[in-house]
């Protein structure tokens, strides 16, 4: 970092500035990992144990012409930029590193031209994006406005439709793609996932003989662990590919005769008079604008007394935009999904003519979870390789290992809300205590 101050920051020689040297100076303060470039140019603490290399001028140009997450993610999925000292299936320990010794400062005009002819007018043209990342969001019209359905499946099919190999691999024997809920420190993945889907019943009232709709459902866990307990289930999903797996799995418990998982759009669902619905994973592809619809249509699928269990990823308020198009999350992982607060859920369910009765955050345990997913990545890492190829196995360990750290600092949240359709004589046949807690 000393050459922050060194002569060449005057010299005339301008063009002769490398990589490193751009980064100390547009950054505000000494950066805590390694970085290193194709030209031989370092900077950083020489002994730390991470850090990042630049293998390409392309690696530049991602960098230069989408900065901040969407670049560095453009640059390392092809190969332009590795990561050091960490695993790409799991490298949480650089992303902390970045988070917290990377503060890029605001250059001046002089600056500013210093490092464009530096760096030259063609890397400040955007190299076209890897294979992986999903359309921008002007391109996503070809399948329809936002949240129409068309999109939605595509948006959806686009996240889900990876390879079911590869999630069996990364989330584990319970194939659950949604936070877990752990009872104790010390609890397994899949522990902690059937306390979470117990919890979700225990929430829901669920005893059997009752009926409940699973909209969202994945590849059907919710709708195989109120079978088991001899509930009616019917659960659906906009994933050709979960559908399929989940009713294999349904078949191959013989519970076929209580449970069944439709590739179907949860608004096509004509049934009405459920004793529950839980909805888990779902409202952050269904768009803010959308919840009075949602929630809505989600009431008028219950039964007076009947039960909604909502759990989704939430941010810490509601004055934050719902959605970023040009971020890493939009490109490459949820193509138009979108998060608000916690109240602004409860308000839009209430304001649909459903009560809540309890909202719990579980943002720990989502940490937790990701934690454990980038385990299972790591572990299996060689096969799911060989299953989706490295630069998609990337995007995963760069997606779960950044959402671990977005749960630990409270970028984002999970919460649970359970609400309930009152009689019209305002009963809500709730218990006095939540019953849950025990």
């Amino acid at each position: 970092m000393a050459t922050l101050f060194g002569p060449w920051r005057t010299a005339p020689g301008v063009a002769s500035l490398r990589l490193a040297e751009i980064v100390d100076l547009l950054t505000e303060t000494p950066i805590t990992f390694r970085f290193s470039a194709y030209d031989g140019s370092r900077t950083g603490p020489p002994d730390a144990e991470v850090g990042l290399h630049v293998n390409t001028p392309r690696g530049v140009a991602y960098l230069v012409t989408a900065p901040g997450s969407l670049g560095m993610a453009r640059a390392y999925v092809t190969g332009d930029m590795d990561v050091l000292g960490v695993h790409p299936g799991d490298p949480y320990d650089l992303l902390v590193a970045l988070g917290g010794g990377l503060r890029w400062r605001r250059p001046d005009p002089r600056t500013l031209a210093q490092v464009t002819r530096a760096l030259g007018w063609a890397r400040l043209v955007p190299p076209p994006p890897p294979p992986q990342e999903a359309l921008p969001d002007w391109r996503r019209t070809l399948h329809g406005m936002l949240h129409s359905r068309t999109r939605d499946a595509a948006a959806i099919q686009h996240h889900y439709d990876v390879s079911n190999l590869f999630y069996e691999l990364v989330l584990g024997p319970s194939m659950t793609y949604t936070c877990a809920c752990y009872p104790t420190g010390d609890a397994t993945l899949e522990q902690a996932q059937a306390f979470k889907y117990e919890l979700v019943a225990r929430k829901l009232g669920l005893e059997p003989g009752m009926r409940l709709l699973d909209v969202g459902c994945g590849w059907g866990g919710m709708v195989r662990h109120a079978a088991r307990q001899g509930v009616s289930v019917l659960g659906v999903t906009l994933s050709r590919e979960q559908a399929q797996w989940a009713q294999q799995a349904i078949e191959q418990e013989s519970l076929g005769h209580l449970a069944e998982v439709r590739h179907s759009d949860y608004r096509d669902v004509v049934e009405t008079g459920f004793d529950a619905v839980s909805s888990i994973g779902l409202t952050e592809h269904i768009g803010v604008d959308n919840y009075p619809a949602y929630f809505a249509f989600l009431r008028e699928r219950l039964r007076p007394g009947g039960r909604l269990l909502n759990h989704c990823i939430t941010r810490p308020d509601t004055i934050h935009v719902p959605r970023v198009k040009r971020g890493f999350i939009d490109r490459y992982i949820f193509p138009d999904g979108e998060l608000t607060g916690v109240g602004k859920i409860i308000s839009e369910a209430q304001n649909a003519g459903l009560e809540v009765r309890h909202a719990e955050n579980l943002r720990e345990h989502y940490a937790l979870t990701c934690a454990a997913w980038c385990r299972n990545l790591v572990r299996n890492w060689d096969a799911c390789v060989a299953e989706v190829g490295l630069a998609t196995a990337k995007v995963w360990g760069l997606y779960l290992a950044g959402s671990r750290l977005g749960f630990e600092t409270r970028e984002v949240e999970l919460h649970q809300v359970l609400a309930v359709r009152p009689h019209d004589t305002g009963a809500s046949d709730m218990p006095l205590r939540p019953t849950w807690l025990s």
